[in-house]
């Protein structure tokens, strides 16, 4: 990837460009398989080549994937990438017009809208993982009650340990050892509420 950092985004077109329910899963895809070209992705979201093509312009034209070097000896295709470690969107940046935080919410929802069924199929296909991974996986909630700072400081930890393993897993699947490994989900959400 070209930059180690996460891509803050902050600008409305750039929002706009990546909340659109193929591009996200297109980018996710890209995130997971590091590299791929146009039409290994249109076979893991059941679309047509031209149409994927289309879409991954349309994140690059935005800055958020980007081509990478050939994967293979053919000259015709197009290979892409992530362009940064990962994204992030933060309130503050869209809070301060109606049309912002509409479009916000609209990135939001579709975010958690495409995680929840990540996790549906996780439980639809939970039987035909080993005992080792059932055993491994697992769902919390923690009901706590925070200031606003303590909040921020949690997930800052959370963020930090969750880059430590990360970082712990290429480096190993980079040294060959690759054993073993399967992606894994993992969503954590630090809101407030009221009863």
């Amino acid at each position: 990837m070209a930059s180690k950092e996460n891509r803050r985004i902050t600008d409305m077109g750039t929002l706009k460009a990546l909340a659109h329910p193929l591009r996200m899963r297109l980018y996710r895809l890209l995130y997971v398989n590091r590299t791929a070209t146009a039409s290994h992705l249109a076979d893991q979201v059941d679309e047509a080549v031209s149409l994927v093509s289309y879409h991954l312009r349309k994140l690059a034209d935005h800055g958020l994937i980007e081509q990478a070097e050939p994967q293979s000896g053919d000259g015709r295709e197009r290979w892409w990438r992530p362009a940064s470690d990962g994204l992030s969107i933060h309130d503050e940046d869209f809070s301060d017009a109606p049309e912002k935080v509409a479009a916000h919410t609209a990135a939001s929802r579709l975010i958690y809208e495409q995680r929840s069924e990540l996790y549906r199929r996780h439980l639809d296909a939970r039987p035909h993982w080993s005992a080792e991974w059932k055993s491994a996986s697992f769902d919390s909630e923690y009901l706590a009650r925070l200031t606003a700072a303590e909040l921020a400081e949690l997930s800052g930890e959370l963020h930090a340990l969750l880059k430590k393993y990360d970082a712990k897993g290429r480096a190993a699947e980079a040294a060959g050892d690759s054993e073993g490994r399967e992606n894994v989900a993992l969503h954590v959400y630090g809101f407030p509420f009221r009863v």
